[in-house]
């Protein structure tokens, strides 16, 4: 509010002052009891009538006149002296309230508010409406950069405001049950943020798909349609994760992941070193979490590799299930947006240009549809995302202010320690933490504030909480936010649609307020669609259209992969340093990512055919027993002469058995080898 509009609403106090003292207009009671937080103030209803009542209700706020000053206090409870009420006589009836500030003349000369109180009020002291000028004055957050974000409850002349950078620069959160409406919060503040601050780059984190729709103008939508997020940036735990399909990864096949991840980035990598230099240089740079980029053909031929070698027999069961947890990944059409053809080569600078719209081009927002990601890899690419978001801001000085929102956070960093994955839980936490020294923000939309981490919820400094109708949630909110108490909060659960109580760095003092309404074409809708069905939609639908494109999977783009399995039959196999390619990495990645530089482009190598996702490891000696074996079983098997019954039988030795005389027919070579066990044939 500017000091204009201050001194107007001062003006119109001042003719409250002025007019007739007339209980229903001004006079409300006396004082009668008053502690250090609180006072109970004592008032007569006349004849029965209600106006006073009406005028002074729950969550409004009234004034206590104190010699010069006038203090501000919130009423929170109403009571008449019997419990009841009598019609055409006086009824008498005390007003419970919280003691929250004063106006007073100030330094400057002209009137103020502030939290603090110098003069407690006395018995007797009258207490009155507030004015409309004071009820600016509490309200006013004393900077120029205000947003206007809606109207006061008590008055809706005035309008709501908060200062956005204090509400970016130490996080936010918006609480509330489904229905109350979060999300046309969500889309009204994050417009007024992107006009305080053109440097915001917004990434939010949609589960319901639903936030396409409430920002068309200035929005980029990313889906498993037009999402390239390599699986080289994931670092070794969120690689794991899609791996192992959200299960607990079993120690040994991590291990061995950890070792052969590094090896296969090197492959990859290549550079002008040779020799013991170079593999010294790469063994201190490279490990299993260096977003630098490698192929998965190189990493299922290096796991090949140890399961044909002699030593480690041991670790062999672990290799080959390995192996087939990664060919399943490969293969697997829902994860075709991190195995396609697209993420072999250093896509880096172009993901991150497009994912967190660096430089923007007039769509600062990102709306990240997650429906459509497998839920069992959901967790790790929110937390390739959080973390990348707070990397760019932490190696980027600051250059790029960047705001995560997280709705339904609550599954991401869930209260219990012990559900939720590891890695996006610290994500989230290192932005919440250390986020505001690098122009990062965190914003947390949740409709259970009970099932969210406290310790990420207390680094939120406001709080926009809306309707809360679990003694729980409360409960949490009122721990989470310093200058909130019971009085303040009383009526959370009772507040209707579209009402809030905003707390925090952002007002000033708590406010109760409504939040202005957003056009109809800006309101978040789940894929796009309204609730309500409009006049074109069909009475019936087809469900031929509707099982096609459920059954519309497609896997991977493989084509490189068969292209040069032609290719790879007629050159000679070549060792794992031939492999490599002219991509040179730059010298700075050392476990996070670092200011990227721009690389050489490059086509795809074509690639051995023994190193496809698709094709068997060939082992010789099985290859040859086979082909022993399937010309055994096709020969006829040779006459055996009957026994003649008149033949004596051959004489037994002294174990029992009988011993075979020389005209005993021997057993063939076919039967033998059938009798005998594939482990007796084949060498491990």
């Amino acid at each position: 509010m500017s000091n204009s509009d201050l001194h107007s609403s001062t003006s119109s106090g001042e003719q409250d002052r002025r007019d007739a003292l007339k209980r229903g207009n001004r006079f409300l009671g006396r004082v009668v009891a008053c502690s250090g937080s609180r006072a109970t103030i004592a008032a007569i209803a006349e004849n029965g009538e209600t106006s006073l009542t009406e005028l002074w209700s729950v969550g409004r706020l009234i004034s206590i006149t104190v010699g010069q000053n006038r203090v501000v206090a919130l009423v929170y409870s109403m009571q008449t002296a019997t419990n009841e009420w009598g019609e055409e006589i006086d009824n008498t009836f005390r007003i419970e309230v919280e003691l929250m500030g004063e106006v007073h003349v100030g330094p400057s000369g002209h009137e103020e508010f502030s939290a603090g109180i110098t003069q407690y009020p006395y018995l007797g002291a009258v207490a009155h409406r507030i004015r409309a000028a004071d009820l600016a004055r509490v309200y006013d957050t004393g900077k120029n950069d205000n947003c206007v974000i809606g109207k006061l409850t008590q008055d809706e002349s005035l309008d709501a405001t908060i200062h956005v950078p204090s509400m970016l620069s130490k996080h936010f959160a918006i609480v509330g049950t489904t229905g109350v409406g979060k999300s046309t919060a969500v889309s009204l503040l994050l417009r007024k943020a992107i006009l305080s601050d053109p440097k915001l780059r917004v990434l939010i984190l949609d589960p319901h798909n639903e936030f396409a729709a409430a920002f068309p103008d200035i929005a980029v939508v990313i889906d498993t349609d037009n999402l390239d997020l390599p699986f080289w940036l994931m670092k070794l735990e969120e690689f794991a994760e899609v791996i192992f399909r959200g299960r607990s990864p079993i120690p040994e096949e991590l291990d061995i992941l950890r070792d052969v991840i590094p090896e296969a980035k090197r492959a990859f990598k290549g550079s002008g070193e040779t020799g013991l230099a170079r593999r010294t240089s790469e063994k201190s740079s490279i490990t299993a979490d260096t977003p630098v980029p490698y192929r998965m053909a190189d990493l299922l031929a290096m796991i090949d590799e140890r399961i044909g070698r002699l030593e480690g027999r041991n670790d062999k069961p672990h290799l080959r299930s390995l192996k087939v947890r990664v060919i399943g990944a490969i293969n697997d059409p829902r994860y075709g947006f991190m195995f396609s053809s697209n993420t072999i080569t250093d896509t880096i600078l172009e993901t991150i240009a497009k994912i967190f719209r660096v430089p923007g081009d007039g769509k600062p927002i990102t709306t990240f549809q997650l429906a459509g990601i497998p839920s069992e890899v959901v967790n790790s690419v929110a937390s390739v995302l959080c973390r990348m978001a707070f990397e760019i801001g932490l190696w980027s000085n600051g250059g790029v202010h960047m705001l995560v929102v997280c709705e339904e956070a609550h599954r991401y960093v869930p209260a219990d320690v012990s559900l939720g994955f590891v890695p996006t839980r610290q994500a989230i936490a290192r932005i919440a933490k250390e986020g505001r020294k690098y122009g990062v923000s965190l914003g947390i939309i949740t409709q259970r504030p009970g099932e969210l981490d406290p310790t990420i919820l207390s680094q939120c400094s406001t709080v926009f909480a809306m309707r809360l109708s679990n003694d729980r949630d409360q409960d949490i909110i009122r721990s989470a936010i310093p200058n909130s108490s019971i009085s303040s909060t009383s009526f959370i659960s009772s507040i209707g649609n579209g009402e809030a109580i905003a707390f925090g760095e952002a007002v000033a003092v708590p406010m109760r307020m409504r939040f202005t309404r957003v056009d109809e074409k800006s309101l978040p809708k789940a894929n796009g669609i309204a609730v309500k069905a409009s006049d074109e939609t069909p009475d019936t639908v087809d469900l031929r259209t509707v099982v096609a494109r459920m059954r519309a999977m497609h896997g991977p783009d493989i084509s490189s992969f068969q292209q040069s399995y032609t290719a790879g039959l007629a050159e000679p196999d070549q060792n794992m340093a031939s492999r490599d390619t002219d991509f040179t990495a730059p010298d700075d990645f050392h476990g996070t990512m670092s200011e990227p530089q721009p690389q050489n482009t490059i086509p795809v190598e074509p690639y051995n055919p023994a190193m496809l996702p698709r094709a068997e490891p060939v082992n010789p000696q099985l290859e040859r027993f086979n082909q022993i074996r399937n010309q055994l079983l096709s020969e006829e098997p040779p006459a055996q002469p009957r026994p003649d019954p008149y033949r004596a039988p051959p004489p037994r030795t002294a174990t029992g058995f009988s011993q075979a005389g020389s005209d005993q027919p021997r057993p063939s070579l076919r039967e033998s080898l059938l009798k005998k066990p594939l482990s007796s044939i084949i060498r491990k």
